[in-house]
């Protein structure tokens, strides 16, 4: 299965969701990570230490690399053009879109949504991510508002929590971080949504 991640907007963490989303479709069966941004920040987190479970490789090396893994997930670059999500579309399985928070109109995700309606896409999935706790309104408000357009999403949302920051200091990902006992939940909790997103992602890409 192929999986592409990606958004018109910076910091709504799509090298996170590439990242953890790789080391969750590990478990299953071998995975390779593409990266594909110019700033290729998930090769440098990979970098920062142990190194990750699962390979990573730059975009330039899918054609060598991607036949000896059951699952490939690529982690975009920044503001993609039409052309490049009608790319992207015809050359994978499924389509995350991360977003956060902000407002359809806010944070280029109706951009994004916009261009992959325009193209008849069928096969992405929106993934709310940084949503912060109740009472904040933020993430259910903006969940009934996709809900309202029929935009695809996934069944979970990603919280904010600092543990994803550590696990970028780390170079490792919030299963494998090592911490104090009152955090060790939160770094669970992290685990487990990326975890459903994993299930949902593969069943999508069956259909």
């Amino acid at each position: 299965m192929i999986i592409a991640v990606t958004n018109n907007k910076g910091g709504v963490g799509k090298t996170t969701t590439a990242v953890h989303l790789a080391a969750c479709l590990q478990l299953y069966t071998p995975t390779l990570l593409l990266d594909g941004d110019d700033t290729r920040n998930a090769t440098a987190w990979s970098q920062k230490g142990k190194g990750f479970p699962f390979k990573v490789a730059g975009i330039e090396q899918a054609a060598k690399l991607s036949r000896g893994f059951e699952h490939t997930v690529i982690d975009t670059g920044q503001k993609p053009s039409d052309d490049d999500l009608k790319k992207l579309m015809d050359g994978c399985d499924l389509l995350i879109v991360p977003a956060v928070p902000a407002g359809l109109d806010n944070d280029g995700l109706a951009l994004t949504i916009n261009s992959l309606r325009a193209m008849g896409a069928e096969t992405f999935r929106v993934l709310l991510t940084k949503v912060p706790p109740p009472p904040e309104p933020e993430g259910p408000a903006l969940r009934a508002a996709l809900e309202a357009r029929s935009i695809p999403l996934f069944s979970v949302d990603i919280p904010r929590l600092k543990v994803f920051d550590k696990a970028v200091e780390n170079g490792t990902t919030v299963n494998d971080l090592v911490l104090p006992s009152k955090e060790a939940p939160r770094a669970q909790r992290a685990w487990a949504a990326y975890q459903t997103v994993a299930k949902e992602a593969l069943t999508y890409g069956s259909k």
